[in-house]
């Protein structure tokens, strides 16, 4: 079968939804694809009947929310500062985190919890779940306080289910028969009818739930922090399997880093810290047709993290001690890297906006421009809203994102 690619794609990233191919009904490439773990990033697999959950991937429902508020940035301009430094220390940016501030949320009365026979057998993992709602992890997790094109103020997250996404879709990518430790490993799939196919999407629709509930928090949150209220809402996720319907068949499509995009439908997809961001809206047409209506999530990467961070390494060093003793302690360092962090911190200071947390591995220089990308996807969008930075909080560059994908 042949892979429809929008844009261009790099030898592995083609290479590997060849291999994703094999059992789909159709097979494309968002324009901001690159490769990711047995189906990549910017995917989009149509199949009849099964799923595949390594196509869905580690971090369901990882998705993106956007708001906006009844704010506009004369009311918040004097005090950027102040504000980036009170939503980086309310929220629960990094790895392992609980969120400070316990939520309380009917997604936790789903009756999955005690039908579905992995969520049963594994009652910590509920109890995981509820201390991680509302916690952004790492990687290009973000909160993003915004422009648009009228100085009206939005607030947008994008962040998935976390520790509970990624512990259902390592358990069913095993019963698939996949090894998650494998990048280039073939998405097998499950019969939507089998026992493990029903677990499965029942299982991954709870996680779906769950990080809707997540966004949902943080964005209320944020705008509480900036003194405003929300007025309008546009949630969507790009990591997920859905049943739709396409030229009178009924399919099931997965896409994962690719955002729904039918006719009416909004969307908003961020970028990297130094550009700008959008919210679109979905365009019926011939391309949008052929797309599965599918666009892309975000900017794509064209630099690995570890070609733009360096390799962290670490030795022993000798350190003599107060009372003269030789005590040995481990340092880590970074060797390499093509990204001064520094410079673009200071970068992105002078464009006016206030960076909190992040690394060298989501400099922009590390994305492809928005702009170029969904100039790729011609008629199957088109902008609503151009968003542009004036708050971006992350993870510290240090922080590794198992939840990720």
């Amino acid at each position: 079968m042949t892979v429809r690619v929008f844009g261009k794609a790099d030898p592995a990233t083609l290479a590997q939804a060849e291999r994703c191919a094999v059992e789909a009904e159709a097979m494309l490439l968002m324009a901001d694809n690159h490769k990711g773990y047995g189906m990549p990033v910017g995917g989009v697999a149509v199949y009849k009947d099964k799923v595949p959950p390594a196509g869905v991937g580690f971090d369901i429902a990882c998705g993106n929310k956007a708001v906006l508020t009844n704010l506009s940035l004369g009311d918040i301009e004097g005090r950027l500062s102040r504000l980036a430094d009170e939503i980086y220390a309310s929220l629960s940016f990094g790895i392992g985190r609980k969120n400070a501030t316990p939520v309380v949320h009917r997604v936790f009365d789903d009756p999955a919890w005690d039908e579905v026979g992995f969520l049963k057998s594994n009652p910590d993992l509920k109890k995981k779940a509820l201390d991680q709602l509302g916690t952004i992890g790492s990687g290009n997790h973000y909160v993003d306080v915004f422009a648009d094109e009228a100085d009206r103020i939005w607030v947008g997250a994008h962040f998935g289910s976390r520790g509970l996404g990624h512990a259902i879709a390592t358990h069913f990518m095993k019963r698939a028969g996949d090894n998650p430790n494998i990048v280039d490993e073939t998405p097998n799939t499950l019969d939507v009818g089998s026992r493990h196919g029903r677990d499965y999407i029942r299982a991954m629709r709870l996680a779906g739930d769950y990080a809707y509930a997540g966004r949902d928090w943080v964005c209320e949150t944020v705008v509480g922090i900036l003194g405003g209220r929300i007025i309008e809402e546009v949630h969507n996720h790009h990591n997920f399997a859905w049943q739709e319907t396409h030229g009178g068949e009924s399919y099931w499509v997965v896409r994962k880093g690719a955002t729904p995009a039918f006719p009416g439908q909004r969307s908003f997809i961020g970028s990297s810290m130094g550009d700008v961001s959008v919210i679109v809206e979905g365009v019926d047409s011939e391309l949008s047709r052929a797309a599965f209506y599918s666009t892309i999530h975000g900017a794509g990467r064209i630099m690995s993290r570890t070609r733009a961070a360096g390799k962290r390494r670490k030795r022993i060093v000798e350190q003599r001690q107060p009372d003269g003793r030789i005590k040995k302690i481990t340092e880590w360092y970074t060797e390499g890297g093509a990204v001064d962090f520094e410079a673009v911190r200071l970068r992105i200071a002078q464009s006016g906006t206030h960076l909190r947390g992040a690394g060298a591995d989501e400099a922009p220089e590390v994305y492809k421009k928005l702009g170029d990308v969904l100039a790729h996807h011609g008629s199957t969008v088109r902008i609503i809203h151009t968003l542009r930075p004036l708050i971006v909080c992350m993870a510290g560059g240090n922080e590794f994102d198992p939840y990720k994908d």
